[in-house]
């Protein structure tokens, strides 16, 4: 049996467990099968939140028109877009509404099932660097012990404090000043794990309750390669914060050399983890272990490391320490269950932070968990518990896998795969010498602000290496307003954009005409931004366009036209989050040309640029640039007195 399983035949999979059987075919209802909270504000508000609409065709091609301008090499070619864009609204584009109008009136989300399929779960290169996403914690509240026992301590009692009221229904929905956004996603918080699809897709399976009050469940912990299973609740009673610093100071007394680093495979190509899992799982042991890790709160990494600056603090959140000794390289990534949502991570000087995974959850509800969290262990008056006399909690298990020869051959490929991965990508930090205060008092938006200096500084990083725009800039709107909303894409790139951004550097433009151009620029980007936090974007419409053919069909000449296809090059992934609690927070480029560009706008002292990449693009460079159009922009508004 063995044997056929390290080859990995067809009969193999027919001698696998029940468990693993079942677990190796993806559930066409996966999704509807994480229970909600129990009734109480959490989700009060999602029955009347209102469908995501289809925005109007007409509308969409108008608007498209508008931000391929800018994209296109050439007047000729920017005609003959328009051309292939008119083709479109006048044959097959009208038939392909209709049907997108009718799927809208017999789904819950039109794009629900479309987006998770294409942007996540069939998306197969590693969720390391290329999904997932980390915030780095300020540091462990002063009147606290500082070791880093203590902090994983506080923070395993305060997520689950935090996980029961969420479960009890009695978290306050996230909201914006237009009314609560769709709290969905959060079924997926807790209790979840995605797993790797053996024929191509992932899915994400939940193993809480329907009813559940969330007086029990454990954390999985990680260290140096080995996976324990720590009961933070037992017998009805959440452990002491006490009471958890016993538990994780007996991990690590307990785990004393390195462990087979079969967290690694997690990190893996998404198709080789599902080969390497249906092998691992083929051992009922090993299979009783991943189902206690799946069904984890959550995953607590005691790491060894010790990031000393901001930089290290980021890259080993995002993808794990590399430490070299004479003995080899040694991974962070030994310590992460990559497929859980959360990773809370400590660092062994108490520096911490939160690895994300992405695909059945965006960034915000993670902020949301993490400010709660942090905002409870901050709290003077947080609850930290009392051992219970004459009662002794019942010690953390250790979860060591069967290591069999394929899988110890696939923890060295994918130990080799993921430092080759690592070393492709560079991260800088940029902070400006001012920040929302300043930029308040000028009587402009942040966040246009912030995203009209990356366009003057990747503008300028064009013209000096002397390359033409590749692609376009895509900045995260949420659409969390509608029921099981996610995110649609603003294009910044506009014909105000560029025509401010060329004026900058012109003589010829006197300053009061930069700071009008800018305004438009500015005012142009909020049009953008509204459109499409309304669900009047146009990137997630076309693309249910083009979804919507039915076999046999053409592709309309549109989709392949290089102007379009061009708009669709996101050189220049961006977002923006802010949490009083975080500073580093970033994600990887998203094309290989490209910059991923995580910024934050909340602080009133500076603004914050994390810059990823690959190794190759001028990383350094496109930083520089940005102080400098960071500086230009704010020297352009002291120096002026006309108004927007």
């Amino acid at each position: 049996m063995y044997a056929a399983l390290r080859n990995r035949t067809r009969s193999s999979a027919l001698r696998l467990n029940q468990r693993t059987m079942a677990s190796l075919v993806k559930p066409q209802d996966w999704k509807a099968k994480a229970p909600s909270p129990l009734p109480g504000p959490t989700f009060a508000a999602q029955a009347t939140l209102p469908k995501l609409p289809v925005p109007d065709l007409p509308e969409t091609l108008a608007t498209l028109k508008d931000t391929l301008k800018p994209i296109a090499w050439s007047e000729s070619e920017y005609a003959e877009v328009l051309k292939k864009i008119d083709e479109f609204g006048s044959t097959l584009g009208p038939e392909l509404q209709k049907r997108l109008l009718e799927r809208k009136e017999n789904t819950a989300h039109w794009f629900e099932e479309w987006w998770d399929e294409l942007a996540y779960m069939g998306y197969r290169d590693s969720v390391i660097i290329n999904v997932s996403y980390y915030y780095g914690f300020d540091d462990h509240p002063a009147h606290l012990p500082q070791s880093s026992i203590s902090r994983a301590a506080a923070i395993a009692r305060a997520g689950m404090q935090f996980r029961q009221l969420f479960k009890l229904g009695k978290v306050q929905p996230e909201a914006t000043k237009e009314g609560p956004l769709c709290m969905d996603t959060w079924r997926f918080m807790f209790d979840c794990c995605r797993i790797p699809g053996s024929q191509g897709s992932d899915w994400a399976v939940s193993y809480a309750k329907e009813g559940e009050i969330g007086n029990t469940g454990h954390i999985a912990v990680l260290r140096k390669g080995r996976v324990w299973k720590l009961d933070a609740w037992q017998n009805g009673r959440l452990l002491s914060v006490e009471e958890l610093e016993t538990q994780l100071q007996y991990i690590v007394e307990n785990t004393t050399h390195e462990y087979p680093a079969v967290p690694i495979l997690t990190a893996s190509n998404r198709d080789v983890w599902a080969k390497d899992y249906a092998t691992l799982a083929s051992d009922p042991h090993n299979d009783a272990i991943l189902e206690a890790i799946q069904s984890a709160s959550f995953v607590i990494c005691l790491d060894t490391e010790t990031p000393q600056n901001f930089i290290e603090h980021s890259r080993d959140l995002w993808h794990g320490a590399v430490t070299r000794t004479p003995s080899g390289v040694s991974l962070g990534l030994r310590n992460r269950w990559a497929d859980k949502p959360v990773n809370f991570i400590v660092f062994e000087n108490g520096k911490a932070g939160i690895l994300g995974e992405h695909s059945v959850m965006d960034g915000t509800p993670t902020v949301t968990l993490c400010d709660n969290v942090l905002d409870i262990i901050a709290d003077p008056k947080f609850d930290q518990g009392k051992p219970q006399e004459g009662v002794t909690a019942s010690l953390p298990v250790p979860l060591d896998f069967k290591v069999s020869d394929a899988t110890k051959e696939a923890i060295a490929k994918a130990e080799k795969a993921a430092l080759e991965l690592i070393e492709t990508q560079a991260l800088n930090v940029v902070q400006t010498k001012y920040g929302k205060a300043a930029i308040k008092k000028f009587g402009v938006s942040p966040d246009s602000w912030a995203q009209m200096i990356v366009q003057l500084a990747y503008g300028r990083l064009l013209n000096d290496l002397g390359l033409k725009r590749e692609g376009g800039t895509y900045e995260a709107a949420t659409t969390r307003k509608f029921f099981k909303g996610r995110t649609e894409a603003i294009r910044v790139v506009s014909s105000e954009s560029d025509a401010w951004m060329k004026s900058m550097d012109d003589p010829s433009v006197s300053k009061d005409e930069k700071k009008k151009l800018f305004g438009l620029a500015a005012k142009k980007h909020i049009a953008y931004a509204k459109m499409a936090g309304n669900g009047q974007g146009i990137d997630r419409h076309l693309l249910g366009l083009q979804l919507s053919l039915q076999n046999g069909e053409t592709v309309p000449a549109m989709y392949s036209d290089p102007v379009y296809q061009r708009s669709k090059n996101w050189v220049l992934s961006t977002s923006a989050i802010f949490s009083k609690h975080f500073h580093p927070y970033g994600w990887g480029e998203v094309v290989p040309k490209g910059f991923g560009v995580a910024y934050m706008t909340g602080y009133d002292d500076y603004l914050q640029f994390t810059i990823s990449s690959r190794v190759e693009m001028p990383n350094e460079k496109f930083c520089a640039e940005l102080s400098k159009a960071a500086q230009d922009l704010f020297d352009l508004h002291s120096q002026t007195t006309a108004k927007l």
